[in-house]
């Protein structure tokens, strides 16, 4: 998969978490000393509707405690990911044809229908390992490191951070930066930028449109916190991010369609006699190779006598005009002495990157940058779920969370071309989540 900057958010955002003495989401850190191992157990399924994407998802945290806030972290997770991914060409009143991104073979597409590459399919193994310690009195210190790979790409990780806690320890600032070396290796070569979808190759062969074999990529993220005890029941926390990513940022298995400038139909081609081959013309997408990101996000918790209420809200801008609001909400309130529901909402908003493009007109001259990608267009997305959580009389815990996810996406009438404007070009997806964890101590 080509989008993976959320693996260095992650790393980052352990490593915040961990500075501000609270686990990552999904993890927990042993209270009592007798404890030297706390263990968190995940098995997570995310199943998009249409025969679309499917996760499922295996993972382990064991966290060894040497005392005096001295602190080991190992992580193992396993992905693997299955279904049909959109490729970014548009949908047409004519049965389309595409080649493969292997180049090997192709695929086709009913009329009236957003071509999906069924073809899609990854596997990937995450390690993480961390160590946090204070080492004054009122400063503590965490890094980490983390490697995963897929068939396709490669991550290497680097997080570290530092607390210093002020007010009598009810004010907490906090600095961690991450930083990632990613190789990205697409299935066929990589793509030339604009270059023509290409006829079927034999084994042996490799297709002219197609580069190297890899291509790299850095990412630099750097986060800035606050944690305010606002009163004996109230958290309030305030963070700024900074993100920086350069290299090769384009998707390699996402194209355009070239269509007539007139109706914004797609161009009819025609293979040569006897090759297999697109029935269309299809351009390969091309994005900058630079990407500077910021965010702000507030939170605050509020417990009511046992019943905790969180809120959230986050602000994020980029240099690729892209902009993104986040309202997210959780309520937890117990069930007797040990059980515990969790309701969860979340609302996010964004708008379309400034070369987002839903297809390209015969004959006009190329943008410099241009991608049909619908994660880069105007969408919105909510989820609503809820979360069920049980504690053993041995002290160990289970939960289980079920959440439903709907995205609706379009394309600015600015982009559209001809007969595409009227007519439901982004149609919405649903997705369900359902995750169920085992927390043990050793």
């Amino acid at each position: 998969m080509a989008e993976k900057d959320q693996l260095i958010g992650g790393a980052l955002a352990a490593a915040a978490c961990g500075l501000l003495g609270a686990a990552a989401p999904g993890t927990s850190i042993a209270a009592e000393p007798a404890s030297k191992w706390d263990v968190d157990t995940a098995f997570l399924y995310y199943g998009e509707s249409d025969g679309r994407v499917q996760d499922a998802s295996l993972s382990g945290l064991a966290i060894r405690n040497f005392g005096d806030d001295r602190k080991l972290s190992l992580g193992l997770t396993v992905d693997s990911l299955t279904g049909a991914s959109p490729s970014g060409a548009i949908a047409s009143n004519q049965v389309q044809t595409f080649t493969s991104p292997s180049g090997k073979s192709t695929y086709t597409t009913p009329a009236g229908e957003i071509p999906l590459d069924s073809s899609f399919h990854d596997s990937r193994v995450a390690l993480d390992a961390g160590w946090s310690q204070p080492f004054a009195r009122l400063y503590s210190f965490n890094a980490g490191l983390g490697i995963s790979t897929e068939f396709d790409y490669q991550h290497l990780g680097l997080n570290a951070g530092v607390t210093r806690d002020f007010n009598q320890r009810n004010t907490t600032l906090s600095f961690a930066v991450a930083m990632g070396k990613d190789k990205v290796k697409p299935v066929g070569n990589v793509p030339v930028a604009f270059a023509a979808m290409g006829d079927v190759v034999d084994e042996d062969g490799t297709s002219a449109n197609r580069g190297s074999d890899s291509e790299d990529k850095d990412v630099l993220d750097v986060l800035f916190g606050v944690t305010q005890v606002v009163g004996r029941h109230t958290l309030l926390r305030l963070n700024y991010s900074y993100s920086d990513s350069s290299g090769y940022l384009t998707d390699p298995y996402k194209v355009l369609t070239v269509v007539d400038p007139l109706t914004g139909e797609p161009v009819v081609r025609t293979p040569p006699p006897g090759v297999e081959g697109p029935g269309g013309v299809y351009l390969f997408e091309h994005r900058p190779e630079s990407r500077t990101r910021q965010g702000l996000y507030g939170e605050l918790r509020q417990d009511f006598s046992g019943k905790v209420l969180q809120l959230g809200y986050r602000f994020s801008t980029d240099d690729w005009e892209v902009d993104s609001h986040t309202l997210e909400g959780r309520f937890r309130f117990p069930l007797g002495e040990s059980s515990y529901l969790e309701p969860h909402a979340r609302y996010y908003t964004q708008s379309a990157a400034s070369f987002y493009r839903y297809s390209l007109a015969v004959g006009t001259p190329l943008p410099d940058f241009a991608s049909a990608d619908a994660r880069l267009a105007d969408l919105d997305a909510y989820t609503l779920g809820i979360k069920y959580g049980h504690e053993s009389s041995g002290g160990n815990e289970w939960s289980t969370r079920l959440e439903f996810y709907r995205q609706s996406g379009k394309a600015p009438d600015s982009v559209l071309i001809g007969n595409q404007r009227g007519t439901a070009q982004m149609p919405d997806f649903d997705a369900v989540i359902l995750q169920f964890n085992y927390h043990f101590k050793l």
